[in-house]
């Protein structure tokens, strides 16, 4: 099975190994990452955008590589909701023909970080400076500085993957 993932970013490729290692235990998995365009800012700053940036992510690779079994892209974003601002990711996942859409679980973020996000300025350098790391983003990523290292970027994007992959793992329900 060969698995295409929109992104060279080592948090995301792993997520999507161990997620779809996990799904199909006894087949031979080829995975492919490559960089991909999202046609979104670097930090989107609505779910709309977010999620719009992973469909793109996902057409781009399936217009280079035709021949995957499926391709996948994770997007991260964030907005500000009534109850405050928040991060989380969109994860879609294409074999082809269908697609299937899910989001991460949601991280809070405060204020004074939301505040100095914009369409250029991304989450994971705000929490660089903040907390005196270096690419986090690559690493456990405002999910694991946020909660002391109970969370991680990668284990929020594991539990997305697998659940996204509910829509290609019982199709004759969904198609119904």
């Amino acid at each position: 099975m060969q698995i295409v993932i929109a992104s060279t970013n080592p948090v995301k490729a792993n997520a999507v190994k161990t997620a779809f290692s996990q799904l199909f235990p006894h087949r031979t998995l080829s995975f492919q990452a490559m960089p991909s365009q999202s046609g979104v800012a670097e930090q989107p700053m609505s779910m709309a955008e977010t999620k719009q940036g992973a469909f793109n992510r996902v057409k781009f690779c399936q217009q280079q590589l035709p021949n995957a079994d499926f391709y996948l892209a994770i997007e991260a974003g964030v907005e500000r909701f009534d109850y405050g601002a928040a991060t989380c990711a969109y994860v879609v996942i294409s074999d082809k023909v269908r697609f299937a859409v899910g989001r991460s679980a949601e991280l809070p973020i405060p204020d004074c970080v939301y505040n100095q996000l914009s369409a250029e300025m991304e989450l994971g350098t705000v929490m660089d400076r903040l907390f005196q790391t270096e690419n986090i983003k690559q690493k456990g990523g405002a999910m694991s500085l946020l909660t002391n290292g109970n969370a991680s970027r990668e284990s929020v994007y594991v539990q997305a993957v697998i659940l996204t992959m509910a829509k290609f793992l019982n199709l004759s329900l969904f198609e119904q």
